[in-house]
């Protein structure tokens, strides 16, 4: 019977993708006793297993086993005299330092629901890192007994459980393509909280996230940068009629004092502020001239030939040729005179069709 003095595991370059390690007892049948030591390290955690059950789990210390410190063993080993009878036991230790730099990628596209494009197909690669918060849960759930546990025997699976869930975090993400290209960085801590319950579950916790691409299905590339350029087509159209403009005056410049080369200036210059101006116009409505009444002054449309509310002729009489004219003119189309008429005794200027000079009372003719 062999006395173990001290217990430990020392991690080293060629075990640095281990995650549990059973320790190796040096003789055959050897045992452990009172006064053994044993030390786990920063970044480990020691678990004792007595018959395929978890019987004590020590954080990073100096420990010598008695029955003081080991109270579980102590009762489950029913040591009832001192810790005098040795006893057998498998010890592992566990590394719960980060491993990082793990991939993960999306070997199929993932359906995603966009705000504005509905359900797209999306892939996606990148990087992430875990560690063990829970040694005994991790042991029960994951790694079992084994002689060693390493990282290659379990990215495969939280690969399959990242991109598994990935779809039902971008989700609650509740971001659009555009948003998400945009934040990878605060995307990536979105899918790790939301993952964060999942790792848990198995004693691991997920430290860090990281989205390095996004790609999108080809003809939604193509959609979103006929987007991007009309949109910068649209903010731009002043550059392009300044630009318009001075290649105008250059053609101008070649032929001066022509009237095409003015003309060019003209349509450089007036480009922009023409086509303004067209459509404006087409937007308004048009508003018809109207007339007063001579009778009783109601507003009509210069185009109206009686009044539409006392029905007496809208036209007047030319004081002249006593031609019928149209209310408002200020000349006879017919003569081409002053429709300006005036009294015949006091000369006071009146009103064509006034009947009676306002001052005097004379007749008009």
């Amino acid at each position: 019977m062999g006395l173990l003095k001290v217990i430990e595991w020392t991690d080293s370059a060629q075990t640095s993708n281990v995650i549990v390690q059973k320790y190796t007892y040096n003789i055959k049948n050897d045992f452990i006793s009172k006064g053994s030591k044993i030390t786990v390290r920063e970044s480990q955690a020691a678990i004792f297993v007595d018959k395929g059950r978890i019987a004590d789990v020590f954080l990073p210390g100096y420990y010598t086993l008695d029955t003081n410190n080991v109270p579980l063993l102590t009762k489950l080993m029913s040591w009832k005299y001192g810790f005098e009878s040795p006893f057998k036991s498998d010890v592992y230790f566990v590394n719960t330092r980060q491993f990082v730099n793990q991939k993960w990628g999306t070997q199929n596209p993932i359906i995603f629901k966009d705000k504005e494009y509905g359900l797209i197909r999306i892939r996606g690669f990148g990087s992430y890192a875990f560690r063990v918060i829970d040694p005994g849960d991790f042991m029960k759930e994951i790694s079992s007994t084994g002689a060693s546990y390493t990282t290659d025997a379990i990215v495969g699976w939280l690969k399959s459980l990242l991109v598994t869930n990935i779809s039902d975090a971008l989700g609650e993400a509740n971001l659009s393509i555009g948003e998400m290209a945009g934040n990878l960085l605060e995307l990536g801590e979105i899918v790790r909280k939301v993952l964060q319950p999942k790792f848990k579950e198995y004693g691991l916790s997920l430290t860090a996230f990281n989205f390095e691409n996004f790609s999108l299905p080809p003809e939604l590339e193509k959609a979103l940068d006929q987007n991007a350029a009309a949109g910068f087509r649209r903010g731009n159209i002043d550059v392009e009629v300044t630009l318009a403009q001075a290649d105008a005056l250059r053609e101008a410049a070649k032929n001066p004092g022509t009237v095409g080369g003015m003309m060019g200036m003209g349509v450089g210059l007036g480009a922009g502020q023409a086509m303004g101006g067209a459509f404006h116009s087409m937007n308004q409505p048009r508003q018809e001239a109207m007339a007063n009444c001579p009778s009783c002054g109601t507003p009509n449309p210069v185009t109206a030939k009686f009044c539409s509310k006392c029905g007496k002729p809208m036209g007047l009489t030319c004081p002249h040729c006593h031609e019928t004219v149209t209310a408002g003119a200020k000349f006879c189309p017919s003569c081409g005179k002053s429709l300006n008429a005036s009294c015949p005794k006091c000369g006071k200027a009146v009103t064509p069709g006034t009947k009676f000079c306002p001052d005097c009372g004379e007749k008009i003719a």
